[in-house]
């Protein structure tokens, strides 16, 4: 199959096995260029495995993995410097100061910034003269996100980048990939489990569960097909309650409460009259949503 070689990445049917555990399970992933995709999952849901198959880094068991039309696996130097990644975990000397590292670090790009990357550092209060093992957590995320972003790459991969990060600095992350996006059209995969920061930047989430995709789509529409409902008959009702795209249910007596995935209001309220019951539907926020899908 030929790809769109102007897709900033694709991940086609990628398996990953760890001895007889399946990490990835026939996982297909593509982004668009200029697109911000929030991609959601439980700790262990395989999103580590996934962005590290995508770059390069892993050789998948099974499936294919592009990177703007170049296989992952064998990226040339070009197809590198189009990429920023910033790992759960920024490798460094603890001997190194920040200025060493940032220099190391920008010797490996023709198009390195000094000037955006200096004032990122003085913008996020890192002193270029401090050792990486004199820094907090939070700090070397923050410098792992500005050594990401000084050689001005196309495509931008978080591997939760603010799981470090107090609100104050994750706020100012965040405000800077809707800056990228919007003012500058960077292509951006942005993993993490904390729904709030998916809602700040991201028109599109992906839920990951079990080393698949579960879902993939505009984050609006995501909330209006998944919702709570309840309802209350005059008669008690009956358990199970059969209705198509229930994910969860509590019945007691004539009083009900589920959460559906799909049905309209008109099938709702028919499946309502059918039990002789009146209807009260509620929308819910990703991290509801995000729960009930991972039960």
């Amino acid at each position: 199959m030929t790809l769109n070689t102007d897709m900033p990445l694709s991940l086609r049917s990628i398996t990953k096995r760890f001895g007889d555990k399946i990490v990835l399970d026939g996982l297909d992933l593509q982004l668009e260029e200029g697109s911000v995709l929030g991609l959601l999952g439980r700790n262990g849901a395989g999103k580590s495995t996934m962005i590290k198959c995508a770059l390069g880094l892993l050789a998948p068991d099974d499936g294919k993995a592009e990177i703007f039309g170049v296989n992952a696996w064998d990226l040339d130097g070009k197809t590198k410097h189009r990429i920023g990644y910033v790992p759960q975990v920024l490798s460094g000397f603890s001997w190194m100061r920040v200025r060493d590292m940032v220099d190391y670090t920008g010797s490996f790009y023709q198009s390195w910034r000094p000037d955006k990357v200096a004032a990122l550092l003085d913008e996020w209060d890192l002193d270029p003269k401090d050792r990486l093992g004199q820094l907090s957590e939070g700090e070397r995320q923050r410098l792992a996100i500005i050594l990401a972003m000084g050689h001005d790459p196309s495509l931008l991969v978080f591997d939760e980048p603010v799981a470090g990060l107090d609100p104050a600095a994750r706020r100012r992350f965040l405000k800077q990939l809707l800056e990228l996006n919007t003012g500058e059209g960077k292509t951006v995969l942005f993993s993490t489990h904390i729904t709030s920061d998916i809602e700040r930047v991201a028109a599109e989430v992906a839920l990951m569960k079990d080393g698949r995709i579960h879902y993939r789509g505009d984050l609006d529409m995501l909330k209006e097909r998944v919702r709570r409902v309840y309802l209350t008959a005059d008669n008690d009702l009956p358990q199970p309650l059969l209705l198509s795209g229930v994910l969860h249910q509590e019945v007691q007596d004539n009083r009900a409460m589920l959460t559906v995935d799909g049905p309209d209001d008109a099938a709702l309220q028919a499946f309502a009259t059918s039990l002789n019951a009146r209807l009260r539907i509620e929308s819910m926020n990703l991290e509801d949503i995000f729960l009930e899908l991972n039960r």
